[in-house]
């Protein structure tokens, strides 16, 4: 495998991910996820949901993959601990990939945000070949 393997497949994964967002936000997530959320609320008014205004969101998730970035520094470096945020990032976005395809077959048409949910899908799994194949980097300080 080639050093720079898992670094690559951290950054498409980013991609993958701000392009699923503009995906979301293009679509009407929030339209579909707030009254979802305040349903839940009235059955299960324990269960702590947020809902969120589109500026918020938009800001929240975009400084999230903003984030994502910054960790690609480490990635880069080939330090241990990045192959445990991989399989995390990985885990979280196959999640959400299967979520937008399950539900949009649920309901029986294309949902918010599953247009791009097999790029999401194909960019985490690449991304776990590729943790899982890298070979722990000889300086990790």
């Amino acid at each position: 495998m080639r050093p720079r393997s898992h670094y690559r497949a951290w950054l498409l994964l980013c991609a993958a991910l701000a392009v699923h967002i503009a995906d979301e936000a293009l679509t009407g997530f929030l339209g579909l996820y707030n009254p979802a959320v305040l349903a839940i609320r009235e059955r299960r008014p324990w269960l702590i949901l947020p809902t969120f205004t589109f500026p918020v969101w938009i800001s929240l998730l975009g400084l999230g993959v903003i984030g994502l970035l910054i960790l690609s520094h480490w990635v880069k470096r080939r330090l241990p601990w990045t192959a445990y945020a991989s399989y995390a990032f990985a885990g979280a976005m196959i999640a959400n990939g299967i979520a937008h395809l399950g539900f949009s077959i649920y309901k029986a048409q294309w949902m918010s945000g599953a247009y791009t949910s097999p790029v999401l899908l194909a960019a985490a799994l690449n991304l776990l070949i590729q943790t899982s194949a890298r070979q722990p980097a000889c300086n990790s300080g």
